[in-house]
């Protein structure tokens, strides 16, 4: 799916100040119905952090997704946009309690822990919610994974099922194979570790219906991904091998796979230079204003010359603050035109997840990434 096209034409009929994203509304609703498509029955929870931009989130509430918050503001903002409170998630284990009270006063039931002290915080502020506490998986590793920071080993998950259990609260189990997870049967893992805490939990009296699977499906830049319909055969197979009583109310939050291909990102050459014997392309974005996932190298996007072609050569790719960290690629090869100059500029498709959210307000003086949505839920 790809609406590059219409976005190029407002680009160049257009030409603001870079850098720039601009989204196709149009597009991150028929990928919401894609992905409904491929997990029928799944109560479905978009990820706001990956792009929060109010025309996204009123293509989404169009589209009858639910949304999974990570804060306050979060949670206000889908409010403000439509969304009904008891399609609201809040999944972040790290929360203030008061921040807790105010999401169960606003109406929200749904939340994920991973910690005693968080349950007992959601006992006395959220109480008779449900909360799907979050396990730690043995999988393989995604492209940009979580560490160690979320979930608790499955013998502390199961304490905390039977503790929220036993303090009015509805538990469940939720995972995440980790953002940008290419591995499908990374969910075939979770759900087999989460299939024996549902049995376990139940040998001590403790019914559990809902399983949270979490995001984590890849989107396609230098190197291919699975197809959305494989993530989803597996899924459905792993079910019905694990649960074959019944499978549980399964939820889904989805970010990146819903909203990265409906953008495109456009940025300008500041300046080309030599250094011991390498091309140095400093471009007009770099980690700290909307490429924050090039950390490491770990998400390889393409760059793709507007204009201009012709014999070209190795380079690395930096931003342009004044951070020595402000390095792009060095290790991953890229290519671009010899010709490359100040001023000549670079496309940088899928791009419409975790760049304007991941940018930083003001270091160097830098203002947020610009941000435009185009379509029928569009702002320009």
């Amino acid at each position: 799916m790809c609406a590059f096209s219409r976005i190029r034409r407002f680009l160049d009929e257009r030409d603001p100040p870079t850098p720039c994203l601009v989204v196709d509304t149009d597009v991150v609703a028929a990928r919401a119905r894609e992905f409904r498509s491929a997990f029928p029955g799944a109560l479905i929870r978009y990820a706001v952090k990956a792009n929060p931009a109010p025309p996204v989130l009123d293509a989404l509430v169009a589209a009858g997704i639910g949304f999974d918050v990570a804060g306050p503001a979060e949670l206000a903002l889908c409010l403000a946009r439509g969304a009904a409170a008891e399609d609201i998630a809040y999944g972040n284990p790290i929360k203030k309690p008061r921040d807790i009270a105010d999401a169960f006063a606003r109406g929200v039931r749904e939340f994920t822990s991973d910690a005693a002290a968080d349950v007992d915080h959601l006992a006395r502020e959220a109480p008779g919610s449900a909360v799907s506490i979050r396990v730690v998986l043995d999988a393989p590793d995604s492209v940009t994974p979580f560490g160690r920071k979320f979930g608790c080993a499955p013998a502390e998950a199961l304490d905390l099922v039977l503790h929220a259990a036993a303090r009015g609260l509805r538990p469940g189990i939720a995972f995440h194979v980790g953002s940008q997870q290419p591995d499908v049967t990374a969910w075939e893992i979770g759900i087999a570790t989460a299939a024996k805490l549902f049995a376990e939990a139940a040998a001590q009296g403790v019914t559990m219906t809902r399983l949270n699977l979490g995001g984590g499906f890849a989107t396609t830049h230098r190197t291919a991904v699975p197809p959305l319909d494989a993530y989803a055969a597996t899924i459905a197979s792993a079910l019905e091998t694990h649960f074959p009583s019944g499978r549980p109310e399964v939820l889904l939050e989805p970010g990146r796979v819903l909203v990265a291909d409906a953008g495109l990102l456009r940025t300008e050459v500041v300046l080309v230079a030599d250094r011991g014997g390498r091309r140095w392309v400093y471009l007009d974005i770099g980690r700290y204003n909307g490429l924050a996932e090039a950390e490491n190298e770990a998400i390889a996007y393409r760059f793709e010359p507007v204009s201009g072609g012709g014999p070209s050569g190795p380079v690395v790719l930096a931003g342009p603050t004044c951070d020595g960290d402000d390095v792009l690629y060095q290790r991953t090869r890229y290519e671009l035109p010899l010709s490359l100059r100040t001023g000549d500029r670079l496309d940088v498709p899928g791009t419409g997840a975790y760049t304007a959210s991941y940018a930083s307000v003001g270091f160097n003086g830098i203002e947020p990434l610009r941000t435009y949505c185009l379509g029928s839920w569009g702002d320009v």
